[in-house]
This record gives C-alpha cells, structure tokens and sequence, in this order.
C-alpha cells in the first residue's frame, strides 16, 4: 500500500471541465484541452485533465442536471462512460482509451464521481460486485444529495458496502485514472441532519484507493470544509474544498481571504486544503444565457493566482483552453509564481482585516516573498511588514511585471490599485 502522502507532494495542478461545460462535457472537448495543456503547459507543471460530473449521462449538454435521468451502468451498479458522449468508451472499454491517449501525452487523467450507488441501481435493485449483495442491501435512502438526483449514499459497516467502493476504484484503476473528485463528501453546513455527510465513506474510499493498486489523488468537493475536521481530511485525503462553487464574482474572492486564514496551518505534503477552480477565460460554454468570458477584471485575476500561490492551494484552470487569449495564458505560465505556489515554505498571513491583506513565504531559495492585496475601491499604500524588514537594503522584485525597486526595508512602499494585488521577492 502506497503513502497518500507520497504522491501530490505539491498541489496539484490540472484543468476541470466544470466550469466551461458542466454537465455535458464530451470526448471530443476533453481530448482538446489535453492537447492545449500538452503543448502549452505541460512545461509549467500542468499535469492532470480531470472530466467532471455526470459522464455516464447520455443527453447531458449544458452545467444543468436532468433529474432521475437514465444513467448508463454495468452489471456491478457501477456507472461507466456514456458512448454518446465518449464513443471510445464503446465494448467495455470505458475511460481505458481515453486515458492512454493523455498518459501518452505526458499528462495525468482524472474523474468526478458522486459519493455512494446509483439510485436507479437501488429501485431495480442489481447486483453488485460482492456474492449475496444488491445495491438495495447497502444503500442509505434518506441520504441523497440537495441539488443532484442520481445516488444515494452507502451504509458504513453492512456487507457489501466496502465490498462496492472496493470495486469502483478497481474499475477505475483498471481505466488508467490518477485523480478522483469525490463530490456531496466535504460538506457539512447545510447539509440534511446537519451531517459530516461522507466521514464513514471518505473512510471507505481511502481504504479501496489504497487497495487498487494504483496511486489517485483523492479530491473532496464540495465545500465548506469545516476545521473541526481537518485532522479527519488531511488522514484521508489529498485535497479537499473549502468553500462551495468558486465562480467569478469578486465577493467569492473576498470570502475566500477568511477562508485561507483560516486553513493556512493544515497545509502540507500530500495535503492540500482547496480553494477550488479558478474560473478564468471562456466559462459556461454553450449556455445561452451564461457563456461568457471570465467576469473577473484583470486585477481580479492577479489576485486570484496570487492569493492561490501564496496559500498553495491546487490549481484547477476552469475555461475551455482552446479558447484562451494571450492574457489569459500568461497566468498559467509565471514560473515564479508557479515555483512558489508548488515549493515555498512558512506560507502565512501577516496583516488581514476586510480592506486589506499581506501574505508572506519563503521561496525554494530562502528569499522571502510578501503579497500584498488591496480589498478596497480606492487606491492603498502598503509599507514592508515588519516580519520581513531589516536595517539593510533590499532589492523587491514584482513576480508579475519584474520590476525591481532597491531601498531599505523600512523605506520601501508600493501603492497598489483598487482591487488589486501585488506580490514581491525579496533579496536581501
């Protein structure tokens, strides 16, 4: 058995169909990202290319969900890739093809998945892969998810229930898949019976990942994860969300600061609490009334990545990358920035209050590097923090534009626009 921990020893970093397609994502758009990340940020670190929910849906076409629809499912209850959607998945095959062709290209590939078994499985009541079991024997009928009709969640300790998780992650080892999104399993405010709804399952999937005999990194989605959790999150998981959906309107930034200050400390190798997407470039494609570029202002962006980078949440790019402008690109691929959201250190928050932020860490050569953020509509002059200033001379250098001021620490201040942020190395 595999240490969680030894692999995703840096947040990951990949891109997720949600946010362009939602539930209606098919093959023919999944290849094309993997081949956009393949050529333009594989270089960088980009490495996973995950398909989100509702794959084994066969009219799914829009982030709507069609409720109690048919799902396409095997003779074990375990729901496979729709053909209509995914043809390579033709023959029993499943994401198999799909996932050669990305290892091929030097990337990873990875699911979503509801936690628990189908509901269409519960009312025919099939098999599943464990003699004597139907899916009725282990399903949990009043624990169904609030805004997704297909599952219902698993009995813990009952015959069969491990027996099934065993199997699904079987299936999907054999399938090729390095990360799994396990969604309906972090949350707990607002859930039905105010529940820890997926601790007794986050259990079972740990123990079938660690069984497979293939390494995946465990997401949990959705958020808000709460703290009193965070010990349960970090044994079992490899990242989990901390807020709901993540979309591009600047108060979901604003809540994501308290969030980060919150977190910071459950922060290590293999374990990487989750600011989610970053909703960047062409968004809900095919909606009529929702596709759209980004929302975000440019200095919503910046600050975005910055804050991300600094915290060392992973990084999940959102748009449908085909489609990306020059602009857009040149987020993905600052190495600096990259390096320190995958290799620093004593990553902390400094100043913090609801106008304005700063951000601190120790980059892979021992500089520190400050952010600072601008949460107000005005301008802000920000001064060195004390933390980080020194009698000597420095040299700040801004990690986005490279420019380079030299001054002392106590003398150094940088005004940074409204909405905005920036964020400096510096060497001392």
């Amino acid at each position: 058995m595999t240490n969680k921990n030894s692999f995703a020893k840096t947040p990951p970093m990949g891109w997720n169909s949600w946010d362009c397609f939602g539930a209606g994502v098919n093959e023919e758009q999944l290849m094309a990202n993997a081949e956009y990340m393949r050529d333009n940020l594989k270089e960088y670190g980009w490495e996973y290319v995950v398909c989100d929910i509702q794959w084994s849906e066969p009219d799914a076409h829009s982030c709507h969900y069609r409720n109690f629809t048919e799902l396409c499912m095997d003779e074990y209850s375990r729901l496979i890739p729709a053909e209509k959607r995914f043809p390579s998945s033709a023959g029993g095959k499943g994401f198999s093809v799909i996932a050669e062709k990305i290892h091929a290209m030097g990337l990873k590939f990875g699911i979503h998945i509801m936690r628990g078994i189908p509901r269409q499985a519960v009312h025919r009541n099939t098999p599943i892969k464990c003699e004597g079991v139907t899916a009725r024997d282990i399903a949990k009928q009043f624990s169904v998810c609030s805004w997704n009709t297909d599952m219902y969640g698993i009995k813990d300790g009952v015959k069969g229930a491990q027996e099934y998780y065993d199997s699904l992650f079987e299936l999907y080892a054999s399938w090729g898949v390095d990360f799994v999104k396990v969604d309906d399993i972090c949350i707990t405010e607002g859930h039905p019976n105010d529940l820890y709804s997926g601790s007794a399952e986050i259990e079972m999937i740990r123990k079938a990942i660690d069984k497979c005999g293939r390494d995946m990194v465990l997401s949990l989605s959705p958020g808000p994860a709460q703290i009193e959790h965070a010990h349960h999150l970090s044994v079992n998981a490899n990242m989990w969300r901390l807020t709901g959906d993540f979309w591009d309107q600047r108060e979901k930034v604003h809540e994501m600061f308290r969030k980060c200050e919150m977190w910071y400390k459950f922060t290590s190798e293999g374990c990487w609490p989750d600011c989610d997407m970053l909703p960047f470039g062409h968004l809900r494609v095919g909606d009529v009334n929702e596709d759209s570029y980004t929302r975000f202002t440019k200095e919503d962006q910046y600050t975005v990545m910055n804050l991300w980078s600094i915290f060392r949440s992973p990084l999940m790019f959102g748009g449908h990358m085909p489609d990306n402008d020059e602009f857009t690109l040149s987020l993905l691929t600052n190495k600096e920035l990259i390096e320190i959201n995958q290799f620093s250190s004593c990553n902390r928050p400094l100043v913090s209050d609801r106008k304005k932020a700063v951000w601190a860490c120790v980059d892979k050569d021992g500089n520190d590097v400050v952010t600072f953020f601008n949460q107000t509509d005005d301008e802000m002059v920000f001064a060195m923090p004390e933390e980080i200033a020194t009698s000597g001379n420095i040299t700040a250098t801004n990690i986005w534009t490279k420019e380079k001021i030299s001054c002392t620490a106590d003398s150094f201040t940088v005004t940074i626009g409204a909405n905005d942020s920036a964020i400096f190395r510096i060497n001392k």
